[in-house]
């Protein structure tokens, strides 16, 4: 199998996803309040082994996740799961994601005790996490975030300041949260730890979004942290951030990429059966070159997240650029989708309850969160030039003198 194509097995494996997440797991959805975490969801995503996939090979339930099938291997095997739910019920993939962002710290840099007493019930469903990066002032620039983790004692902290557009607050029932711990250092003074909801001084508010899923602002007022709360080292939270974000990139991209491909076999039913104009709406030039447009596109995006989890499984050393680019095409291009479907549908598809009217506002969020489309762009340019800087320079001919 290369990153250009699916196997018999992957194949089969995302049919039965898509089965399961609208038979099983759309009802639980639609029953759930938006803007606010759908434990009953959750529960049923670690029912069904979904949140295993997560955290394969890694902290208690590794067995579990040993026994999946091969499809659903690595990341490639993750951008299947995301794309395929994403297909058929955004609010299970959004759940799962969220899960995993929140959860995934621990199951790679915890402590023993750590995963043992939170990654165990993460990946059963039955704790929720959650993902504290972004502050008023530092979205996704982590390295100017604001957070102070002030010394306490000779292995403890308090924290004080904010958090803002955190996904899953503030009903999580733990967080990693990523603080300053030294002063004016830059990437290198953050300190990622592990917070419980119930830690004394940590509040926290929802806000209302676009984007149907909880996302809340959290105030920390001298939450008392200490060394068993650390995730992996002081001063190198910066690495637990980012570690975490070039394993989910690839497949935030995934996830656009199943809204697109939704809304396009939305368009095509629709088109092949829509009259206008004496024919059906797909006899027109315009609007079959659109739909072909559409298509070329969504696939386009899918290769490159696919060759982007590809190369993260191998173990590649381009990781960052490969996710960025996965990322921002994938995102960029479900905008388009999505957003050309509703012209095609018309004023059907913006009335309240129409798919595309959910996929309309599902779509927006993904290009901003996990980095925005112009900070994808920066990593790649900035990728790009140290690699030419540091591969051998061509030697370039003389220039012939002008006539």
């Amino acid at each position: 199998m290369t990153a250009f194509s699916l196997n018999p097995e992957q194949t089969a494996w995302c049919a039965e996803l898509r089965t399961l997440a609208d038979e099983r797991l759309r009802p639980l959805a639609e029953k759930g309040e938006p803007g606010r975490v759908n434990r009953p969801l959750v529960e049923a995503l670690g029912e069904l082994s979904l949140l295993d996939h997560l955290f394969a090979g890694e902290g208690p339930g590794a067995a579990s996740a040993a026994r999946a099938p091969h499809a659903a291997s690595g990341a490639l095997g993750l951008c299947l799961l995301r794309e395929s739910l994403a297909y058929a019920c955004t609010e299970a993939e959004t759940a799962l994601a969220l899960q995993g962002l929140g959860a995934h710290p621990v199951a790679a840099y915890g402590s023993a005790g750590q995963r043992e007493q939170w990654l165990a019930p993460a990946r059963a469903g039955r704790a929720v996490a959650a993902f504290a990066l972004s502050e008023p002032g530092a979205g996704s620039d982590a390295a100017a975030l604001a957070l102070r983790a002030a010394p306490d004692g000779a292995s403890s902290w308090r924290l004080t300041g904010e958090k803002c557009w955190i996904s899953n607050a503030p009903e999580a029932d733990f967080y990693t949260v990523f603080a300053r711990t030294t002063p004016g250092a830059g990437a290198r003074g953050v300190t990622a730890f592990l917070v419980p909801a119930d830690r004394a001084g940590l509040t926290g508010t929802p806000l209302d979004m676009l984007s149907p899923h909880p996302i809340g602002a959290l105030a920390f007022d001298g939450v008392t942290v200490t060394g068993d709360d650390v995730l992996g080292e002081p001063d190198r939270g910066f690495r637990v951030a980012m570690t975490t974000l070039n394993r989910f990139r690839p497949s935030v991209g995934a996830f656009a990429v199943g809204m697109a491909g939704a809304a396009l076999d939305a368009t095509l039913a629709h088109t092949a059966r829509r009259d206008a104009f004496g024919a059906k709406l797909k006899d027109l030039q315009a609007v079959a070159h659109q739909v072909a447009e559409m298509a070329t596109r969504t696939e386009a995006a899918r290769l490159l997240v696919h060759a982007a989890a590809a190369a993260y499984d191998r173990g590649e050393p381009d990781i960052a650029r490969r996710a960025a680019m996965a990322k921002l095409m994938a995102t960029e291009t479900a905008q388009y989708v999505v957003d050309a479907a509703v012209q095609l549908h018309g004023a059907r598809a913006l009335q309240r309850g129409h798919l595309l009217e959910h996929l309309y506002r599902e779509v927006r969020a993904p290009r901003i969160y996990e980095g925005a489309s112009e900070v994808q762009r920066t990593i790649i340019a900035k990728e790009l030039y140290a690699a030419n800087a540091a591969a051998p320079q061509p030697v370039t001919p003389a220039e012939e003198p002008s006539a």
